[in-house]
């Protein structure tokens, strides 16, 4: 374990850069309305990237809509917050193309807001992930990952029809997982249930399973079965927590918070994610 002068120098590092991030957002939006400086500074910084330590697998957790919409559209409905993290989701996925990452984690919906929000809220949400699957769909291979049953039937079908039809996408392009209507602990009970009516259809008993049961058949059975663990967890609008996001996955994650809600999460912010990610040194529990 690193030692706790390792730990803070490790924090303040990590804060001097978040704040040297903001301030060269505030100074070149004062002195750069065009973003001509902007972008020269975004591709220094991808230039200074070696490929081979780039991520393979980037979660991201978009949070910040609704502030968004509060503050920049004032007596509107929320719905224009999701709308433009729509727009943000759509670039970057394509910022992880470009980059060759290979995949991409993107959680949209969590169990936990089926409690908090309002039919009313609810509703248009799904509509504009709806429009955003189907959109994504034409481009890239498209996996959702979350409880589909918990859905509208008419919005699960959407993204059932647009995920099966985003299929004939091959290799060599980014694989997008859309996190919806998706819970950390509902996908290990999920992956449980699952796990353990496998079990009876083979005719074993509850005996029998706890005493062979391993780490591999829980992770069989999980929504991401078969795929790579993110390599790095990206969460936007200042929250420094998981909120229960691919709590089995991200054991071995890098993580890296932002300040910048998800509307407002530019090219540049991804890219110092990346290089956050490059400067570290993993150890995976050694």
């Amino acid at each position: 374990m690193a030692s706790i002068a390792e730990s803070r120098s490790w924090s303040w590092r990590y804060r001097d850069d978040m704040a040297l991030g903001e301030l060269v957002r505030e100074k070149l939006a004062r002195v750069d309305p065009t973003g001509l400086l902007y972008r020269a500074y975004e591709r220094r910084i991808i230039r200074d990237l070696d490929p081979a330590k780039l991520p393979r697998h980037v979660a991201v957790m978009a949070d910040g809509n609704r502030r968004w919409a509060r503050m920049n559209a004032p007596g509107q409905p929320l719905v224009a917050g999701y709308r433009a993290g729509a727009a943000t989701l759509h670039h970057f996925v394509e910022w992880c193309d470009e980059l060759d990452i290979a995949m991409a984690t993107i959680w949209v919906l969590s169990t936990d807001n089926f409690q908090r929000s309002a039919d009313e809220e609810l509703v248009p949400l799904l509509d504009v992930i709806a429009d955003l699957v189907e959109d994504l769909a034409d481009r890239w291979c498209i996996r959702t990952v979350g409880d589909l049953g918990l859905l509208p039937e008419a919005h699960a079908e959407r993204l059932r029809s647009a995920s099966a039809r985003s299929m004939r996408h091959g290799e060599g392009r980014t694989q997008v997982n859309i996190a919806v209507s998706y819970g950390g602990r509902h996908e290990v009970r999920d992956a449980v249930r699952s796990l353990l009516r496998e079990e009876a259809r083979a005719g074993r008993t509850l005996d029998e399973v706890a005493d062979t049961l391993e780490l591999s058949d829980i992770e069989a059975h999980l929504y991401t079965a078969g795929q790579p663990d993110p390599d790095l967890v990206i969460r936007t609008s200042g929250e420094q927590r998981l909120s229960g996001f691919l709590i089995w996955q991200s054991v071995h994650s890098e993580f890296f918070f932002c300040d910048a809600l998800w509307p407002d999460f530019h090219k540049v912010d991804f890219v110092r994610a990346l290089r956050s990610y490059a400067a570290r040194e993993r150890r995976f529990g050694k």
